[in-house]
């Protein structure tokens, strides 16, 4: 029999689904609309497709909430933690291809007023091959169907190369006289905001892929996957959690930490950890703005509440929050304390060894 924990789990995961089936809708429809303004030279068409962008922005925020919610709720590993870690990215790409279909509307209405109008031929061309990379990619996270995903995936290439020689074109046709100045800008710009559409198609497919397989994660610096705990102090539970998953040894991985107000390492959390068998005392608490780029990580965990309102909204990066107890702050016993550090260790050992594997996927075997 179901688990009233598993229906739970199934109940949030289907919910998920669902917004992300409706955000991609929305804007595949946006781009499709955007395009029939074009071809139809249809100003109100355009327009509509300028004001319904803030519902996918809106959609944006809602399935951002109802992932951080089910990561809270749930605290998924496995498989379900790479689903969420997905739709989390999934979600920002939707967002931009509903950006890009706004400008390519509003870029519209610049050149609906220039006579004589100029031929959208060649934009009409790479719309019929971006939209369906879309379209394809969005079933592709459906159906989960990785063989869908890769195939899309190649047709990347045939964009690129269409969108290189529209600008070729028109910089010709510009050269010779043959194309308004005015019209040169907005016409370079929506063929490229339909060549990024693409782009963005090829990146919910290579989420699609690391969904199913856990394999073909995008990496940002080389092939490593930069995780950071961010805590109050940065004297304790980052520390530990720290030192954990760099003992682990994985080179696809690079874990840091950092806090909001640092405080030095505690020393009885060095003593603790030497005794486990890892030596931090090489490490140091920072500040989470000394850490350079830190829309460069995949990753950041926070350990605790007051952390959390410290990294607002959607973004690139994923944020996962842990609700980890402080062993240092602990006045008690030795015993007491002790046992408390062994609580707050074995509860960040096994969720980054649970968080490594789902990463890592069908690598981990």
């Amino acid at each position: 029999m179901t688990s009233k924990l598993e229906t739970s789990l199934q109940r949030d995961i289907d919910q998920i689904r669902s917004k992300v089936i409706e955000m991609g809708n929305m804007a595949e429809q946006a781009l499709e609309a955007g395009l029939e303004a074009i071809r139809n030279n249809n100003r109100q068409q355009a327009y509509s497709v300028v004001l319904r962008d803030r519902y996918i922005d809106e959609m944006e925020r809602e399935l951002d909430k109802l992932c951080q919610e089910f990561l809270v709720r749930q605290q998924p590993a496995g498989a379900h933690l790479r689903f969420v870690y997905a739709v989390i990215k999934i979600n920002n790409e939707l967002e931009r291809i509903g950006d890009y279909a706004e400008s390519i509307a509003r870029h519209f209405l610049n050149l609906s007023g220039i006579e004589p109008q100029p031929s959208y031929d060649n934009i009409i061309n790479i719309a019929n091959h971006s939209i369906p990379m879309v379209r394809n990619a969005l079933q592709s996270f459906v159906n989960e169907d990785a063989k869908l995903a890769k195939q899309t995936m190649k047709l990347e290439g045939k964009v690129d190369d269409i969108r290189t020689e529209i600008h070729d074109s028109l910089v010709t046709m510009r050269e010779k006289d043959k194309l308004p100045l005015e019209a040169l800008a907005p016409l370079m710009i929506i063929t490229s905001r339909f060549e990024r559409a693409a782009d963005q198609a090829c990146n919910i497919c290579e989420e699609v892929l690391f969904m199913t397989t856990g394999k073909n994660i995008k990496h940002k610096d080389g092939g490593t996957f930069r995780v950071l705990f961010v805590d109050e102090h940065d004297a304790c539970r980052g520390q530990i959690a720290e030192g954990i998953g760099n003992a682990l040894g994985q080179d696809r991985f690079s874990f840091s930490s950092a806090g909001i107000s640092p405080h030095p390492v505690d020393e009885k959390t060095i003593k603790f950890m030497q005794d486990k068998g890892i030596d931090i005392s090489d490490q140091e608490s920072k500040y989470v703005n000394q850490i350079l780029n830190l829309e460069n990580y995949e990753l950041i965990i926070t350990l605790c509440k007051e952390v959390e309102a410290a990294f607002p909204g959607p973004s690139k990066t994923v944020y996962i929050p842990w609700q980890v107890d402080d062993p240092s702050k602990l006045k008690g016993s030795k015993e007491e304390v002790e046992t408390a550090y062994l609580k707050t260790y074995e509860y960040l050992d096994k969720n980054i060894r649970d968080l490594v594997e789902a990463i890592l996927g069908n690598e981990s075997k």
